[in-house]
């Protein structure tokens, strides 16, 4: 998978297209391209029982999100505001860029 270009960045707004959270939107948190995952705001949360420690005092049952398959997730084109493919242009300035392949809006 890290031989490939992604078409995801940190800061995309994507839909999940698969999964328990299908059809729910989020910004996109981290990246992991070496296993083909990514992180999603708000969208596949897990709790996890974590021990008292400097950092949180108080220790506990904690939500946060979980990874998922980056198979899962499409961005959202800002104009159209529907997930879409996405496809890479070359401008004429060299500048490869991200384009949606519905209305051809530059998604970088």
């Amino acid at each position: 998978m890290s031989l490939l270009k992604l078409k995801v960045k940190k800061d995309d707004v994507v839909e999940v297209r698969a999964g328990k959270d299908k059809g729910r939107r989020g910004k996109v948190l981290r990246v992991m391209p070496e296993a083909g995952h990514i992180m999603v705001e708000k969208v596949n949360m897990v709790k996890k029982h974590q021990r008292p420690n400097m950092k949180n005092r108080q220790g506990g049952i904690i939500e946060r999100e979980n990874k998922m398959a980056l198979s899962n997730v499409m961005v959202v084109c800002s104009k159209c505001d529907k997930p879409v493919r996405v496809s890479k242009k070359k401008l004429e300035d060299g500048k490869n860029v991200r384009v949606c392949r519905k209305c051809g809006e530059l998604l970088d």
